[in-house]
């Protein structure tokens, strides 16, 4: 895991990871609306706004990963590289992609 430092709307830290592997457990679109309506994770929204300056986000998943609820994101960048990232659910502190295959 890749951990970075920046300053965003205040020094936030970021988590760049590679996609879902076997031992993540993701959640169902149902589930995923049950956790966000518990307050038990930052709206999905919310995210995808934090990772618009760093591209648009073309697929997002609530996953658990090592005990902690994450949104796995994957983000298409301008420049046309894809990354994936995850976030975590529960504070939303914003991700730094990582490109793929460059």
């Amino acid at each position: 895991m890749i951990l970075i430092r920046t300053m965003l709307t205040g020094l936030v830290l970021l988590a760049a990871t590679a996609p879902a592997g076997a031992a993540d457990h993701c959640f169902s679109r149902n589930e995923q609306k049950a956790k966000a309506a518990a307050h038990a994770v930052v709206p999905l929204s919310r995210v995808i706004r934090q990772v618009k300056p760093h591209g648009e986000v073309i697929q997002a998943r609530l996953c658990e990963r090592g005990g902690k609820l994450v949104y796995l994101l994957t983000v298409l960048a301008a420049d046309g590289k894809v990354a994936h990232t995850s976030v975590d659910a529960a504070e939303a502190a914003p991700p730094g992609p990582r490109a793929q295959g460059s």
